[in-house]
């Protein structure tokens, strides 16, 4: 059959392109009908997840049209080629500058740039430490030897970068009652080879926020003592952009001299389509000279901090349209929505009975999420992660979980509250979770799901 008939004589779904399939593996010979190709491409993503009913995620799943409009315009634009595309670098110049008085940074140049994403940021506000100590070492005669890296419990991210860079992770394990890095674990795990320590605003496991004033002061004091003078970066992936609208008093960011760097997801609470992170320094001599590049084979000697060095500038672009067209009022105003909304799920959730939330929603204390378990001393017939199946029969995909040690004997669920999560799809998710709770206690689970068996959330 020739191209011409595949093209416009055949319905789409009779053309000889749909009716051969599509190829798995070998690479194609042959060209084939683009409005075939797509249509059968389209098809396979409907077995994907809708992701507006995906409350496991952080990530943005609703833009406006402007963005989409936007996003168009930029395709073809690599945000790494300045000379080319100076607007698009003074674009991200400004949202630099924006959030550096954002987060209280001193007066003085900027200093940040974007990234991929908020894992990308965090990598690079850790090696600065790792640099940073380095030098210091260095100009002392001392060993570079087993750097180490303090935090509570962290995102894979963090992981990672301690395995690339070959740091100790000393991550500071959960225990009964205790949740979150404090201030006094802090101190007993910090040495001389401490390259920094890192709170999470906004833990991912139950979306709380972890005490940076308190640790801040712990290491003041700590210096004082010992003459260990040990930088902060800010794991803000989440809280990062919810805090200085929603929970301004909280004291968190570069108001604190010992916070040296910050990183944050644009892509998340930035409101920014996938994927954009960001990441600051308090100040130019924070980002050490050697992490910094200078190339001039693209037209121009541009600087490049960045670890990839071709990405796309429109999540820059529409980062800065969010900034411009929300402003702090508008950013307030839609966070707040999400907090009201977590609030409502919290209490409808602990109305059901079973649950006992671990934590609400509080602006003051994390992010617009809830999570909860199952209450101590219960034994409802059913398990989490049998609930969090059963809600994926009706598309929601509503995560169940083990802590990480010392605590992964407890399982725990969990929401996030996004933009585009709206009070009446949580209506309907509260109304399909009774349903679902009904039918689990008609149906009792003769084997009950454990975390092995459970599809659905992996940190």
């Amino acid at each position: 059959m020739s191209d011409r008939a595949d093209r416009s004589d055949d319905e789409l779904y009779a053309s000889h392109t749909l009716a051969m399939g599509l190829e798995k593996s070998r690479f194609p010979e042959a060209t084939a009908d683009p409005r075939a190709v797509s249509s059968a491409i389209r098809d396979e993503l409907l077995l994907d997840g809708n992701s507006r009913q995906n409350l496991a995620t952080f990530c943005q799943t609703w833009e406006e049209p402007e963005v989409h409009a936007l996003m168009d315009v930029c395709i073809d634009k690599n945000m790494v080629d300045k000379d080319e595309y100076p607007q698009t670098a003074e674009i991200e110049a400004r949202c630099v500058r924006m959030l550096a008085e954002l987060w209280h940074a001193p007066d003085g140049p900027a200093t940040g740039c974007s990234t991929t994403g908020s894992s990308e940021a965090a990598m690079l506000g850790g090696l600065a430490m790792k640099r940073r100590w380095e030098a210091g070492r260095k100009a002392e005669g001392l060993s570079t030897e087993r750097p180490n890296l303090v935090t509570g419990p962290v995102q894979v991210c963090w992981h990672k970068f301690a395995r690339y860079w070959d740091i100790e992770l000393r991550e500071v394990p959960m225990a009964p009652g205790r949740r979150l890095l404090t201030a006094e674990e802090v101190r007993r795990h910090c040495d001389e080879n401490t390259i920094g320590v890192v709170p999470t605003l906004g833990v991912t496991f139950t979306g709380e926020f972890e005490p940076v004033k308190a640790i801040s002061d712990a290491l003041d004091a700590l210096e004082r003592d010992t003459g260990l003078d040990i930088p902060i970066h800010v794991d803000g992936a989440s809280g990062g952009f919810l805090a200085p609208f929603c929970a301004p008093d909280l004291v968190w960011d570069f108001s604190l001299p010992r916070v040296r760097s910050i990183n944050a997801s644009g892509h998340k609470f930035g409101l920014a389509p996938l994927g954009v992170g960001w990441v600051l320094w308090r100040e130019q001599s924070d980002l050490p000279e050697n992490m910094i590049f200078w190339v001039n084979y693209l037209g121009g000697d541009m600087k490049d901090i960045a670890l990839n060095f071709s990405r796309p500038g429109g999540q820059i672009v529409c980062q800065y349209y969010n900034f411009v067209r929300l402003g702090r009022e508008g950013y307030a105003r839609v966070h707040g929505a999400c907090y009201d909304t977590a609030a409502y799920l919290a209490g409808e959730i602990a109305a059901m009975g079973p649950f006992e939330i671990i934590y609400d929603g509080d602006r003051s204390r994390g992010i617009p999420a809830v999570s909860w378990k199952l209450r101590d001393g219960t034994d409802p017939g059913f398990t989490l992660f049998d609930l969090a199946d059963r809600l994926r029969a009706r598309g929601w995909q509503v995560p169940a979980y083990t802590l990480p040690p010392a605590c992964d004997d407890q399982p725990i669920q969990r929401i996030l509250v996004r933009n585009g999560v709206s009070r009446d799809l949580c209506e309907l998710l509260v109304a399909d979770m009774q349903s679902a709770l009904a039918h689990l206690e008609a149906h009792p689970a003769q084997v009950p799901l454990g975390e092995a068996e459970a599809s659905g959330f992996h940190h």
